[in-house]
């Protein structure tokens, strides 16, 4: 198979598809690997990198797309990439479909199949290949947080850990899993008083055995929501409900009661965001003032740290890519039910029902395009 890597291009956005080590096993494999000129160097990766590791280095995007069986990328494809998709291609990358209606429509009429990385599972009920990047942005978001709580950027001006007589920020995670657990970790390690809020009994319970405590936990319901939201400094939203929109969990009105500068910092903004104000923000401008209230909202935080995250995707990914490749989509969704909840376009149609209903649009089932 010839697999196709080209640079990113949505707005700050570092990270590259492949890493050189992924390049060499995928030609240790037998297939051929074009990555586009520069690709890597926002990730610290160079063309003669992947040139020694057996990939051939293409000028343009164009070529890239025109000659590749399937497509590896980061992000997703934006509306000039979406427009060189073509029919009967594998398209492999991170979609994020239910709130985005224009990319769904253009992926449907490029004929081409879309498997995204954000609802891949595996036989725990996690998500492999969201999880590294929920990880970085988890660790991620107290630390752009507290930038933006500072007054310079419109913040309170409150330290996240204080200082002897003076008390730390208080920071609200909304959501305990993977992107939560970590933000509250870090912000608590800040020297922050966290609390975090969560719907499942056996999550807070594990959060209280694993971490005692370094931080407090608590059962989400909107009073107790509303309350600490209320109270907090920095309240950090980690929500995720896979492949569907995210649950708006502020409101508009809430902000009125919240303290002047305090901020929100809206980790599920790939989804929709779970905060009613939020709208998606680059890394060039990452903060917004709605009623007092700072909002950072960046769509792409793990870009921020490129190498990092982009080492942390290649290790999840490359064994999927590996098995897309060496056996083709079908044999490999066929062999492997956890890939198959990763394809969410076939062929014209829709194959993922969290982002149909979503958009009001007809599935396909996904064990039916296998047939296809």
């Amino acid at each position: 198979m010839k697999i196709g890597c080209p640079t990113e291009i949505k707005p700050q956005e570092f990270r590259v598809g492949m890493t050189p080590d992924a390049a060499r096993e995928a030609v240790h494999n037998g297939h051929e690997v074009v990555i586009q000129k520069g690709a890597g160097l926002g990730a610290g990766f160079t063309d003669e990198d992947y040139a020694a590791a057996g990939a051939v280095i293409l000028d343009t995007a164009e070529e890239i797309f025109a000659t590749a069986d399937m497509i590896v990328k980061v992000k997703e494809p934006q509306a000039v990439e979406r427009k060189m998709l073509r029919e009967g291609q594998l398209l492999f990358t991170y979609l994020h479909l239910a709130p985005d209606p224009e990319q769904t429509k253009d992926l449907l009429e490029s004929g081409c199949t879309a498997i995204a990385y954000e609802t891949v599972t595996d036989d725990r009920g996690g998500l492999p290949l969201l999880a590294p990047m929920s990880e970085v942005a988890g660790r991620l978001a107290p630390q752009v947080g507290a930038w933006t709580l500072q007054k310079a950027n419109g913040g309170r001006g409150v330290l996240m850990g204080g200082v002897p007589g003076v008390a730390p920020a208080k920071v609200v995670v909304i959501g305990g899993g993977v992107v939560g657990t970590h933000a509250a970790k870090i912000a608590a390690g800040m020297g922050a008083d966290v609390t975090v809020l969560d719907r499942s009994l056996n999550r807070l319970k594990y959060l209280d055995d694993v971490f005692g405590g370094t931080f407090k936990n608590q059962y989400s319901t909107a009073g107790a929501t509303a309350e600490l939201v209320r109270e907090a400094d920095m309240v950090i939203g980690a929500v995720l409900i896979p492949g569907a929109a995210a649950p708006k969990l502020v409101s508009r009105a809430q902000l009125s009661e919240m303290k002047p500068g305090a901020v929100l910092v809206d980790v599920a903004i790939d989804q929709g965001g779970c905060f009613e104000t939020s709208k998606a923000t680059t890394h060039a401008e990452p903060i917004y003032e709605v009623d007092g209230i700072m909002h950072y909202c960046v769509a792409n935080m793990p870009g921020a740290v490129a190498r990092t995250s982009t080492q942390a995707l290649g290790n999840a990914t490359l064994p999927f890519l590996l098995n897309l490749a060496n056996k083709g989509w079908r044999q490999a969704c066929e062999d492997d039910p956890h890939l198959l909840n990763g394809l969410n376009v076939h062929a014209g149609q829709l194959t993922y029902y969290a982002v149909g209903e979503a958009l009001g649009i007809d599935v396909l089932s996904p064990k039916l395009a296998l047939k296809q």
